[in-house]
């Protein structure tokens, strides 16, 4: 790789043990993939923050890197696996929140914002189109590089922290514009109009084409909730790193020969793999995490009622923050439902303790089930909260 003088400066040590490892963890990449340059990373994300991913060798990683490194440019964090303020509301053991909160100091000490959230561009780390990032939480990477138009690739944790010590983050993959046009067309001829349904089409489009790039067509409309629960599904059922829409994202593409289509019969076959629980016992609202249209709508769907079952609203800290100011925690929480901030359904320490969870997020489902061994039934916000008070 062709490196400045500065990176070698880096390399070399001279601006420290985690500064040198970190560049020596970039540099790797770059030769792997043959990379020639690193690029400027004007924002990080890093996942891999909750203790029950993580584990001991992972803790002691951070620890090491946070004895003398530290941030060059705005970083934020994935949710931990707890909330962090009120963790025992919950039910995390006080073990695990131990744990937890070390991990939290070690990434404090590097100066990185302790966000906690999957949904940064929801409360702050939000890019320019066209700017080079290095993001690592899956959705969150898809839903840069496809709605905002931002330029990552999916880095793992090691990786986003080097970037995040170095400010550099090696020119491969989608930094590289060749490699973000469009592979296969996707022409949608089904009606998607709910986040339950644009989370089953990110599954079908994902199922089918694995983690080539999709240019989606047919379809009229989309709010940043549905784009959201898109870039989540896509990502983790197909493992691609970005998707276009005409007339919806930003990106320019030409039009892929190949092309599939997605019908009703699709949808409904997709929505119906999500529908497993008999009994429910646990719903999960905000993966990716809740924005402040959906803390509304729930709270106006719970005012003056009361549910009877186990209710996870998960959001950002900063979210819940505004959602306090607004009323919309409190109508929640009257309600007795909790705000889960920091945290959500898919990285904290449930496994054993629900049958079956309801959720809006084909996501949830997928965690629920593949990591914590939750059947799940999948629905929209509404049909959740209706559900939550029988």
């Amino acid at each position: 790789m062709n490196l400045t003088s500065e990176e070698k400066e880096m390399l070399s040590g001279k601006q420290g043990k985690a500064v040198k490892k970190s560049m020596e963890i970039l540099v790797a990449l770059g030769e792997i993939y043959g990379a020639k340059r690193m690029v400027e990373a004007k924002s990080v994300q890093i996942a891999g923050v909750s203790y029950h991913n993580l584990g001991d060798a992972g803790l002691e990683f951070l620890e090491e890197m946070g004895q003398d490194g530290k941030v060059k440019v705005l970083t934020t964090l994935n949710p931990a696996g707890m909330d962090l303020e009120e963790w025992q509301k919950l039910g995390i053991d006080s073990g695990f929140a131990e744990k937890q909160m070390k991990v939290i100091d070690a990434f404090s000490r590097m100066g990185v914002t302790i966000t906690c959230t999957c949904t940064p561009y929801l409360i702050g780390n939000l890019p320019r189109f066209g700017e080079h990032i290095a993001w690592s939480e899956s959705s969150a990477v898809c839903f840069a590089n496809s709605v905002i138009g931002a330029i990552t690739n999916r880095e793992g944790g090691p990786s986003s922290i080097a970037s995040a010590l170095t400010g550099k983050t090696p020119e491969y993959g989608m930094h590289l514009e060749k490699n973000r046009q469009a592979q296969v067309r996707v022409l949608v001829k089904a009606k998607i109009d709910s986040v339950p349904k644009f989370g089953a089409m990110g599954r079908v489009i994902g199922e089918k084409i694995g983690n080539k790039i999709p240019l989606i067509e047919g379809i009229q409309s989309a709010s940043l909730e549905e784009l959201k629960s898109l870039s989540a599904a896509i990502a983790t059922y197909g493992g691609t790193a970005m998707f276009h829409m005409k007339g919806i994202t930003p990106a320019k593409t030409a039009v892929p020969k190949k092309s599939i289509s997605i019908g009703e019969k699709d949808i409904a076959e997709a929505l119906g793999k999500f529908d497993c629980a008999e009994e429910i016992d646990f719903v999960g609202i905000g993966c990716p995490h809740a924005s402040i249209n959906e803390m509304q709508k729930i709270a106006e769907l719970l005012k003056g009622k009361k549910v009877k079952k186990e209710v996870w609203v998960c959001t950002a800290r900063q979210t819940k923050q505004l959602a306090d100011k607004m009323g919309y925690s409190k109508a929640i929480e009257d309600a007795g439902a909790k705000i889960a901030c920091d945290t959500c359904m898919a990285v904290a320490p449930i496994k054993g303790r629900f049958k079956g969870m309801i959720t809006d997020s084909a996501k949830a489902c997928y965690y629920a089930a593949g990591h914590n061994g939750i059947k799940t039934r999948i629905r929209t916000v509404e049909e959740c909260v209706e559900e939550a008070m029988k």
